[in-house]
């Protein structure tokens, strides 16, 4: 089931710092926060999607790696939530990975023995047909990893889209990063 290592997540002092821009007369290299820059960006990241109040949130960057079914890929990629760094290749790798070790635990044991079987004549004979019998034939259940950029106003985004959808297993491994993130109350609050 979808798993997630190496959180990383970079510029949050700085960008809860910067929130004050707007109502700056002067500028200031003081990174420190301060309780105020605390409060600030609170307030700032309640408000609505689209008024730009929460533009901040875009400066504090998230990266970590995910492994996901294949079921989950078009959700995650439909909309501009996640930059994909890199990602396993099924395309060059599937005639090479343990399908059974490779696919959740919803594949059907049958379903498994088939894929092998198909991947068995391609590596016997590897020819254009035999690899699209591999590849048509590959269940939606096959697990991947990719690395992710993303950031705070994004995952806010995530956060109130899929808190409750019907894909608990995978949806709930990304909330649950989101919820232990530094400061994650300025993704899962809002007005």
């Amino acid at each position: 089931m979808t798993e997630i290592r190496n959180v990383c997540v970079y510029g949050l002092e700085q960008s809860i710092k910067r929130s004050a821009l707007p109502m700056m007369s002067s500028f200031s290299d003081d990174n420190n926060l301060t309780e105020n820059d605390i409060v600030r960006a609170h307030k700032l990241a309640k408000n609505m999607p689209g008024t730009g109040h929460n533009n901040f949130l875009k400066g504090i960057i998230v990266q970590f790696d995910i492994k996901y079914p294949e079921y989950l890929s078009p959700e995650m990629q439909r909309y501009h939530w996640f930059e994909i760094v890199s990602s396993m290749s099924k395309m060059h790798r599937l005639t090479k990975m343990d399908i059974g070790s490779s696919v959740n635990k919803y594949v059907d044991p049958t379903i498994i023995e088939i894929l092998r079987q198909y991947v068995n004549n391609y590596n016997q004979d590897p020819c254009y047909e035999n690899f699209m019998k591999v590849l048509s034939n590959c269940p939606l259940g096959l697990e991947k990893w990719m690395s992710i950029t993303t950031n705070y106003l994004q995952l806010k985004t995530i956060y109130f889209q899929r808190k409750n959808h019907r894909l608990k297993e995978d949806w709930g491994a990304i909330i649950n990063m989101i919820e232990n993130l530094p400061y994650s109350k300025l993704i899962t609050e809002y007005n």
